[in-house]
């Protein structure tokens, strides 16, 4: 059975968006995954279609009505794990996208405006996630870059599956640099070890390139490699 993946969005002509091209997009057409989006005003109940109101307690903004989300989400296929894009939510890992990606499929709601009624979180069991420390005009970038993520590590979609066992975050380490012909472009030569043929001192060569990037430029993932943690 392919990977499902149910999209509950005020917004449903932004899907697929960029997750009907390339990769992913080629995967859609293979049947390796598919796509179910949904348009959260079809579950309000007055004659405006009305989503949201006014925050209890004053404030600005307006927030997702429980009533109309907990039915949308009610009416949607029952695949997996419940998740909101949220800032305030768990960061996502590419530890994380692994344990998606392994599952059978996943409803991903898209908040918007101020944010969505905290009852229907907690009622629903919502698991909030975020791709980052930054705050977005809806969930749905977010929901894009999470099912990227997810629909890139799905069996057949990669032309070689090898190719995600090195790149950054996997085992805890930033990727290493790459290098391709021309041998020597600009004046500066690739590195003498990846020609050499030597593939122990090459992969030797990669390990100690991804260790010293993580390093210096993400000590807070060096930190947690170097404890065992990842």
């Amino acid at each position: 059975m392919s990977f499902r993946a149910s999209v509950l969005t005020l917004f449903p002509d932004m899907f697929p968006g960029p997750l009907g091209l390339s990769l992913a997009g080629r995967a859609l057409e293979k049947g390796l995954w598919s796509l179910d989006v949904r348009n959260i005003r079809d579950w309000a109940t007055d004659r405006h279609r009305t989503v949201d109101d006014h925050p209890a307690g004053g404030g600005a903004g307006m927030v997702l009505k429980p009533d109309v989300l907990a039915a949308a989400i009610d009416a949607a296929p029952q695949l997996g794990p419940r998740l909101l894009m949220s800032p305030r939510g768990t960061p996502l890992t590419q530890k994380l996208v692994r344990e998606l990606a392994a599952g059978p499929g996943l409803l991903i709601v898209c908040g918007r405006f101020e944010g969505v009624d905290e009852r229907v979180i907690e009622a629903r069991q919502l698991s909030e996630v975020s791709v980052g420390d930054y705050v977005l005009s809806g969930g749905e970038p977010a929901a894009l870059v999470l099912l990227d993520a997810i629909i890139r590590l799905l069996p057949g979609v990669m032309g070689q599956e090898a190719s995600g066992l090195e790149e950054s975050f996997e085992g805890g380490l930033l990727e290493q640099p790459h290098y391709t012909k021309p041998n020597c472009w600009e004046g500066i030569e690739i590195p003498e070890i990846l020609l050499s043929g030597d593939h122990r001192a090459i992969a030797r060569w990669k390990r100690e390139r991804r260790e010293e990037l993580t390093r210096t430029r993400r000590p807070d993932l060096w930190q947690s490699y170097k404890a065992g943690k990842i």
